[in-house]
Parts: structure tokens; sequence; C-alpha cells
């Protein structure tokens, strides 16, 4: 898995500066989201940072919680979302956590999303390439596919339908896309691809 000293150093700097500008906001979010959906606050689940590596990742709970969980959260999962929690995804303030993740290193802020495992182990030609890079809190995927696969998930109703959609269809797309970044990738496209993931959140404000 590459990483370069100046993507590294990159994540770090902009990691610790947000905690400590955001710390207080986060905070704020924490009591307020324990006084609108109780506990638990977190949501922290098993993604891959290599095809054999895995990690937990952290995130603002935005979904009921039940007894078992598995699989992609959109699709026939969608209406478990709170609307605390749509609000929280609408701003991806949900992902704040993920600084922590950056910090030790199972992130970057730019590369392909984190994959959960079933998926590594069913696309293994596909994801020895992807996790090349570093996984990352956003990525050209995220920015270009977001919208149509949330489409495409939308009109699944069972976990069989979104799993067979997710995997014959999202999975080759998202994969195609890391790759081009992984083909172009430097510090300045993890600029570009920040301030664009910024400015898709404030187009959905809109």
């Amino acid at each position: 898995m590459n990483m370069t000293w100046d993507k590294r150093l990159f994540d770090l700097f902009f990691a610790s500066l947000l905690i400590v500008v955001l710390g207080p906001v986060l905070l704020l979010l924490l009591l307020w989201l324990l006084i609108k959906e109780g506990r638990p606050v977190f949501y922290v689940a098993e993604r891959m940072k290599t095809p054999d590596q895995a990690f937990m990742l952290w995130k603002l709970r935005t979904m009921t919680v039940v007894a078992e969980d598995s699989g992609v959260s959109g699709g026939d999962k969608a209406r478990r979302i709170t609307r605390t929690g749509a609000w929280l995804r609408g701003k991806r303030l949900d992902e704040f956590p993920q600084l922590w993740n950056i910090l030790r290193g199972d992130l970057s802020f730019v590369g392909p999303r984190p994959p959960l495992r079933q998926y590594v182990e069913a696309h293994p030609e596909i994801y020895d390439a992807v996790l090349q890079s570093r996984p990352g809190v956003t990525g050209l995927a995220s920015i270009v596919y977001h919208k149509h696969e949330a489409t495409l998930l939308a009109r699944c109703d069972t976990p069989e339908a979104t799993h067979d959609i997710y995997s014959r269809i999202c999975v080759p797309m998202k994969a195609r896309l890391d790759m081009i970044y992984q083909r172009h990738r430097s510090i300045w496209f993890d600029f570009d691809l920040v301030f664009q993931t910024i400015g898709h959140v404030f187009s959905r404000q809109r």
C-alpha cells in the first residue's frame, strides 16, 4: 500500500488542525445526538485497509440499532436512517470521528472508500489493485458516483437486492474511478478533491 511522505504530512497536519478547531463542534454534536437518539452515539464497524488487514472505522451513529447488521448502508437499510442521521449525513458531519482514523493511519483524507470485508473477499482481483492506495474519507469515486449509486440502491427493498446491485454494478464502477485517481494522484489532486467535496456539501444544502 503506497503512501508518500507528503500525503501523510498533509493528513496529519489537517487532521490535527480540524480536531483543534472543530473539537467543540464535535462535543456539541455528541451531546445533541445523545439527547435526540440516545446511546450509542458512535457507529464502529470493520472496514479493510488492505486486502488482508482490517481496522475499525468510526462514525457518528445515523441509523437505528439492530441486533445484527451487515452490508452497505443504502438500499433496504435506508429506512433505518433517523431524521437526525439524515441531517448529519447530508452535511457529512457523521464522518467527523474519522479524523481519529486518519491520525492512526487507517485512512487518508483522499482515497477509495474503505470496503467491507465481504466485498474484498468477493472481488479480490479488484481490491488487490484499488487498495494499493490508502482508503480515504472522500475520493474521486465518492464525488463522481455517489448520486448514481444512491439512485441504484434506492430501488432495492431487500438485503439480497441491495447486495446484488452493489456487488455487480457499484463495486466495478467505483473501482474504475479509484484506479483513475491512483494513476493521477498527487497532493494537488488531493486538495482539489477535498475542495470539490466541500463544494458538494454546500450544494446539497442549497
